[in-house]
C-alpha cells in the first residue's frame, strides 16, 4: 500500500495502468450466523489499508464492544438493523487490492432466511470463504453454506477456522474440524479446498502469520486470496457469443455486438448462427481501438462475418465443431427470491444470455432441505427454497451445463406482470449427446410444446378478488329459481363482483356445463338455473366443474304453490337434494333473504378474497 501511495504521488497515470491490468478476484465470505465473516472482512481491509481514515473513525466511535477499541464487523455490517442485531441482513460488498491482485469482497447473511442474498453475493464468486467457529465445530449452517456454495458453481473453498483463539490455538481441535470437514466437503464439486486456523478479532494468520500457530506453515488468508488460481477456472474452450444488438452505422458496416460469454475467436475462424445453423467466416474483430486478431471472454467486442447471415438478438454464434444443447425443456435448480411463491399454472418469462422467453413450470421434482440437504418432495416453491424442476420454454435455449459454463448455463425469473426477479437458476447436465441438426429442425419447426395459459387461477383471483364458482340453482317448475339467479347477479354486481347468470335457451346439459365451466375458469361466479330433475344430472354437473367450484342451492318452494304458478309444467320425477350447500323456501323467506344465504355460502367456500 505504501508503494501504491509513492507511485500515485509520483505519477498517477502509471499507477492508473498498473492497476488497471491486475487481475481482478471476486470472493464471498460464508458461514453460521456469529462465526466472524463479518470481523475477519473487516480486519481484513484494516490490516492491509483498504479502509479510508473517516470510516476507521466512524467505526470506533459506533464500537460498543467491551474492551475493544474497534468493531470489525462494522466495516461491513452497514443497515441500522444490522448493527443493533449483531447480524449480517444484506450483501455488503467491499473493495481493495494489493500488489498482486485486485480484490471484491461479498459478506453475506448466514441466517437460512437471507439464503437469497447469500445466493445473490456468491454467483459471481471464484473463491469461498467459509468460517467456522472452533468452538462449536462444523455445524449444519456450515454444511448449507457449503453446498449452496458447490451447487453455485464457486470453484476454490477455502475453510477459516476462526476464533482458535478462545481454544488457546489448540492444533487437536483444528485437526479434527478439517478432518470433519473434509469428510463432508468430499461429496461437493469444489476444485480444491483448503484450511486455515485463524482469529479474525487478533487478526492471527489473516494478513500476518502469527506467532500463536508455530505448528501451521500454510498462507495467511491475504496470501491465499493472492496466490489461489483462478486463470484456468475461465472457460476459454466452449466459444458461445450471445449476440446482444446488431450494429448498422452505415451501409456499408453490419456487425454483431455483445460479450463474449466464453471461449475464444480468431479473425478467420468458422462460425454458425443458432438456431438458424447457417455458417461464415469471421472477417473481423472490432473493439474501440480499432481491429484486433483474437478475443477472448470476457471481453466485449463487435464481429463481422464473411457472409450476408440474418442474426438477431438473443441468436448465438459458435464454433460448428463445438456446439452447447439447444432445447425447449430444461432440468434446473432455481433459488427461489419473492415472498410470492412459485405459481405453476402460470408462465414466467425467463432471462438466459440475451434471450428473454416466455417459459412454463412443467413440475417441481423436488426441493432441496437445507437442513438436510437431502431431496423431498414439494408442490410449490416458496421464498428461500433451493428446488428441482423442469422447465418448458416458447423458444429454444442455447445452453451449457452450469458446472461447465457458468456464463450459458445461469439464468433468471421474471414475473411478467410485476417485472419482478422471482428466482436464480442453474442448468443441469443434460443426458448424452444431442443430436444438433434434429434439435434444430424441431426448433425451426415450431412444434413439441403444448400451449398454457399465460394467466394462472392465483392471478385471476388477485385481480379480481374471488375464484370462479358456479351456483347451480335446482328445484321445481315455479319455484323461483330465475328469480333468486338474477337477484343473485344483481347483488354479486353492486358489491364489485363479477357474476353472469347463463340463459339456457335451445341448450341442453352437456352444453350448459361447458359454458358453465369455461365461465369458471374465466374467474367468474356462474349462476345456472337449468332444469336437472335428476340427481344424476346434478352429479356429471359437479364431477366436471370440481366440488371446490360447484355450489348446489335447493329452492325448495311449496309444491302446491308451484303448481299454481306454473299449471301446464311437468312435475314428476324430480329428485331433491339430498344434502344442497344452500336450501330455500321463497314461500317462507324474502327472496333477499335467499339471496344472503347463498352469498353467505359462496364465502364459506372461500370464493372471495376478505380484503374485496
Amino acid at each position: 500500500m505504501d508503494a501504491d501511495r509513492e507511485l500515485i504521488e509520483r505519477d498517477i497515470g502509471a499507477y492508473l495502468v498498473a492497476h488497471e491490468h491486475k487481475e481482478l478476484l471476486r470472493f464471498v465470505a460464508v458461514g453460521s450466523v456469529d462465526d466472524g465473516k463479518s470481523t475477519l472482512i473487516g480486519r481484513l481491509l484494516h490490516d492491509v489499508q483498504g479502509v479510508y481514515e473517516d470510516q476507521l473513525e466512524a467505526v470506533k466511535r459506533a464500537t460498543t464492544m467491551e474492551g475493544a477499541e474497534v468493531d470489525f464487523s462494522l466495516f461491513t455490517d452497514g443497515l441500522k438493523a444490522e448493527r443493533e442485531q449483531g447480524i449480517t441482513i444484506d450483501v455488503a460488498y467491499r473493495y481493495f487490492t494489493t500488489e498482486k491482485r485486485k480484490f471484491i469482497i461479498a459478506d453475506t447473511p448466514g441466517h437460512v432466511q437471507y439464503t437469497r442474498n447469500m445466493v445473490t453475493g456468491a454467483s459471481t464468486a471464484d473463491v469461498a470463504v467459509i468460517l467456522v467457529d472452533a468452538r462449536l465445530g462444523v455445524l449444519e449452517q456450515s454444511r448449507r453454506h457449503a453446498y449452496i456454495a458447490s451447487l453455485l458453481g464457486i470453484p476454490h473453498l477455502c475453510v477459516a477456522v476462526n476464533k482458535m483463539d478462545l481454544k488457546d490455538f489448540d492444533e487437536g481441535v483444528y485437526r479434527d474440524i478439517c478432518a470433519d470437514f473434509s469428510r463432508f466437503a468430499s461429496s461437493l464439486t469444489f476444485k480444491d479446498v483448503s484450511y486455515l486456523p485463524i482469529s479474525a478479532l487478533g487478526g492471527d494468520n489473516v494478513v500476518s502469520p502469527s506467532p500463536n500457530t508455530p505448528w501451521y506453515d500454510g498462507p495467511t488468508v491475504l496470501a491465499y486470496l493472492e496466490r489461489v488460481p483462478i486463470a484456468d477456472d475461465e472457460n476459454l474452450v466452449d466459444f458461445r457469443y450471445p449476440v446482444q444488438t446488431v450494429l448498422r452505422p452505415n451501409l456499408n458496416y453490419r456487425g454483431f455486438s455483445a460479450q463474449i460469454a466464453s471461449g475464444v475467436v480468431k479473425k478467420g475462424d468458422p462460425i454458425m448462427v443458432l438456431p438458424s445453423g447457417k455458417t461464415s467466416k469471421v472477417k473481423a474483430i472490432d473493439v474501440y481501438e480499432g481491429e484486433i486478431e483474437e478475443a477472448f471472454a470476457p471481453m466485449s467486442v463487435t464481429l463481422r462475418l464473411e457472409d450476408e447471415v440474418d442474426v438477431s438478438r438473443g441468436d448465438m454464434l459458435i464454433h460448428p465443431d463445438n456446439r452447447p444443447q439447444v432445447a425447449r425443456r430444461v432440468d434446473a435448480h432455481v433459488v427461489w427470491m419473492h415472498e410470492r411463491p412459485l405459481d405453476p399454472e402460470k408462465t414466467y418469462i425467463i432471462k438466459h444470455t440475451t434471450q428473454a422467453v416466455r417459459v412454463q413450470v412443467d413440475s417441481v421434482e423436488a426441493r432441496i432441505d437445507l437442513e438436510t440437504l437431502q431431496e423431498v418432495p414439494a408442490e410449490s416453491v416458496h421464498l428461500n427454497d433451493i428446488a428441482r424442476v423442469r422447465l418448458t420454454c416458447h423458444r429454444a435455449l442455447y445452453f451449457d451445463a452450469y458446472r461447465d459454463n457458468r456464463a450459458t448455463g445461469a439464468f433468471v425469473l421474471i414475473d411478467s406482470l410485476s417485472n419482478a426477479t422471482v428466482a436464480a437458476g442453474m442448468i443441469g447436465k443434460s443426458d448424452g449427446v444431442q443430436d444438433l441438426e434434429q434439435a434444430l429442425r424441431e426448433v425451426r419447426a415450431g412444434s413439441a410444446i403444448a400451449p398454457k395459459t399465460q394467466v394462472s387461477p392465483r392471478e385471476r383471483r388477485e385481480r379480481m378478488g374471488q375464484s370462479g364458482a358456479t351456483v347451480w340453482l335446482t328445484g321445481l317448475p315455479g319455484s323461483g329459481r330465475w328469480a333468486l339467479a338474477y337477484a343473485l347477479e344483481r347483488r354479486l354486481f353492486d358489491q364489485g363482483r363479477t357474476a353472469h347468470v347463463i340463459d339456457p335457451f335451445r341448450e341442453n346439459l352437456d352444453s350448459m356445463i361447458s359454458a358453465a365451466r369455461a365461465c369458471a375458469n374465466a374467474g367468474l361466479i356462474t349462476i345456472c338455473a337449468f332444469p336437472s330433475k335428476l340427481r344424476s344430472d346434478r352429479d356429471r354437473v359437479r364431477e366436471r366443474l370440481g366440488q371446490d367450484r360447484f355450489i348446489e342451492v335447493f329452492v325448495d318452494t311449496d309444491l302446491e304453490l308451484c303448481r299454481e304458478r306454473r299449471p301446464d309444467s311437468d312435475f314428476e320425477g324430480f329428485e331433491a337434494p339430498e344434502e344442497p350447500a344452500v336450501r330455500v323456501d321463497l314461500n317462507q323467506m324474502r327472496l333477499e333473504r335467499a339471496v344472503d344465504q347463498v352469498l353467505q355460502a359462496l364465502a364459506a367456500a372461500g370464493q372471495f378474497d376478505t380484503a374485496s
